[in-house]
């Protein structure tokens, strides 16, 4: 029957025609939505690819995963420019702008002055920092091909850091699902905590001010 063929089907096999494919377009529709949690994706497939005798399945994750936010991040920022350029605007400049707060977006600007396209790279590796080092990015004028230069080592850390992430999560479990798991709650707590802490700075300024 019909469940008997696809379970037949090798894992290496299933991987290449429908994982890295999938994996591609939601990193690339999560970097130009950032609702999707890309940096999961990114460790799930690693822990699918340590459990596969295929070889070079990590490189085939890490190219597709850095290629994809690469490509989504260039046409989010190609799309951003063209609502700098607009007098109405856009609903993509909009959206940038309103996941940008204006404390986030001076911290971004004041940091794209000091250390330029660099900054870039941190902006990947720091939960929720992409977005309002974009938009000072569109602020400042910066020129797309320059802003590539700068987003190419960007992905390609994030790539790699969320691929650790996934490696060290699979490791520690012989099932996938079990690392599947392990890798998310890893990513969660590590995009959670930034945010966590600034909570709790906050309320302790506001408790000494009071």
């Amino acid at each position: 029957m019909m469940l008997d063929a696809v379970t037949r089907i090798p894992p290496e096999s299933t991987q290449q025609a429908v994982g890295y494919p999938s994996l591609f377009l939601l990193v690339a529709v999560g970097a130009l939505v950032p609702v999707i949690p890309t940096g999961a994706l990114v460790s799930s497939a690693a822990v699918v690819a340590i459990h596969q005798s295929a070889p070079y399945s990590l490189l085939l994750v890490f190219g597709v995963a850095s290629l994809a936010a690469f490509l989504g991040d260039i046409a989010l920022y190609w799309l951003g420019r063209r609502g700098m350029r607009s007098k109405n605007g856009s609903k993509w400049l909009e959206a940038i702008r309103s996941r940008a707060p204006q404390e986030r977006l001076e911290q971004a600007q004041d940091k794209l002055a000091d250390h330029g396209v660099m900054v870039l790279v941190l902006s990947r590796l720091v939960p929720a920092g992409r977005i309002p080092v974009m938009l000072a990015c569109l602020m400042a004028k910066m020129p797309l091909r320059r802003f590539a230069r700068g987003d190419v080592p960007a992905c390609l850390a994030w790539a790699v850091t969320y691929q650790v992430i996934g490696i060290l999560g699979g490791s520690l479990f012989k099932e996938p699902w079990e690392g599947v798991v392990a890798a998310v709650v890893l990513t969660v707590v590590i995009s959670a905590a930034p945010v966590m802490w600034r909570k709790v700075v906050r309320r302790l300024s506001g408790s000494q001010h009071a």
